[in-house]
């Protein structure tokens, strides 16, 4: 890939821009899903495992809205490369590129959900992260890992909490 199509792909236009403002507007004035009380589906209904996959898509769903209403363009959504990695949320923020995972609970009771991001989760971000940035041709960009917790309770509105470089990779060159 050329230089130019790299800058090209990493700088936006002032029409993207103009885009992204209209979209965090419209987010701020009309979206109020992140801002209303949640019912939750009921569960007794649902089948083996997809009460866990509505509350993880409804985490990422809402991550989005909430990193998009905080200035960040999203990019991708469920970046999933061959040869293994994953990362929810592929967004920019200023100047950064950031790699989110999204990590949703319906209680505390088994503490924060960015516990959950262990040493496992950790290398498996990175290589999705390293994975799009092979797509790039490795541009000289900074970036950062971040996690979006979203705590879920019925009848009461979402809380999502938005931790910035929550972690760093061991490898040389991944990261800031």
């Amino acid at each position: 890939m050329s230089a130019t199509r790299q800058i090209q792909l990493l700088t936006q236009s002032s029409l993207e821009r103009f885009r992204d403002r209209l979209s965090g507007w419209f987010c701020e004035r009309w979206d109020t899903e992140l801002e209303e009380e949640f019912d939750f589906p009921d569960r007794t209904t649902m089948e083996r495992g997809e009460w866990n996959r509505w509350v993880g898509e409804t985490g990422e769903r809402l991550s989005a809205k909430y990193l998009r209403m905080k200035g960040c363009r999203i990019l991708y959504r469920n970046y999933r490369p061959r040869g293994g990695g994953e990362v929810d949320i592929v967004c920019r923020d200023g100047d950064f590129l950031v790699f989110t995972e999204v990590k949703t609970r319906t209680s505390l009771d088994y503490g924060r959900p960015s516990q959950a991001v262990n040493e496992a989760k950790q290398k498996l971000i990175s290589r999705g992260a390293n994975a799009w940035l092979r797509l790039l041709n490795f541009p000289e960009i900074a970036f950062r890992f971040d996690v979006v917790e979203v705590i879920l309770q019925d009848r009461k509105k979402p809380d999502l909490t938005w931790i910035q470089d929550s972690f760093t990779t061991p490898q040389v060159g991944l990261g800031q």
